[in-house]
C-alpha cells in the first residue's frame, strides 16, 4: 500500500521545525533547561495559574502521576509553587513563581526574535504562503485536540 507524502512530510516539517527552535534557544539560554513536557506544563500554569494537577494532566493528555512528577520537578527548581486548595484541601493548585514567568517570557521573546529572523531570510512569497497556512495549522491542532477529547 503506497502511502500519501503529504501528511508525513507536513508532520516532519512541523517536529523538525520545532525541535531546531527548542535546541536553538537552548543553546542561547543555558539556564533554562527544561524539557519539553517541563515547559510545556509552565506554559500552561502561566496562562491558568492555580490549575490542579488532574486539569494539568487532561489539558496536556498525560497521565496524572506523569504530571504529579512534573510538578515535584519544577517545583525543586523554584518554577512553580503548589499550594493547597481551599475548596478541597486533597487537591493542590499550581502557581508559577516570578522567576519562572520571568524565564517564560525571555524564551517566549528569544523564540519570537528568532523566528522572526529566520522569516525575514524566506523571500516574500515564502513568507505569505506561512502566514497564510497558520489558520489551517490551528484547525489541525484543534482537530487533533478534540480527538484526543472522545471517550
Amino acid at each position: 500500500m503506497t502511502q500519501e507524502p503529504f501528511p508525513e512530510d507536513l508532520a516532519d516539517a512541523l517536529v523538525g521545525v520545532q525541535r531546531l527552535i527548542r535546541r536553538r534557544l537552548r543553546r542561547e539560554m543555558p539556564d533554562l533547561r527544561l524539557r519539553g513536557a517541563e515547559v510545556e506544563l509552565l506554559r500552561l500554569v502561566v496562562e491558568r495559574p492555580g490549575i490542579g494537577i488532574s486539569d494539568a494532566a487532561k489539558e496536556l493528555y498525560l497521565a496524572g502521576n506523569s504530571v504529579s512528577t512534573l510538578v515535584n520537578q519544577l517545583a525543586r527548581q523554584g518554577s512553580l509553587v503548589r499550594e493547597t486548595d481551599p475548596a478541597d484541601r486533597r487537591a493542590a493548585r499550581l502557581l508559577p513563581t516570578p522567576a519562572a514567568e520571568a524565564r517564560l517570557g525571555e524564551w517566549r521573546r528569544r523564540r519570537a526574535d528568532l523566528v522572526r529572523d529566520r522569516l525575514s531570510r524566506l523571500d516574500g512569497a515564502d513568507r505569505e504562503t506561512l502566514l497564510a497556512a497558520v489558520p489551517a495549522l490551528r484547525r489541525l491542532a484543534d482537530t487533533l485536540r478534540e480527538e484526543g477529547e472522545r471517550p
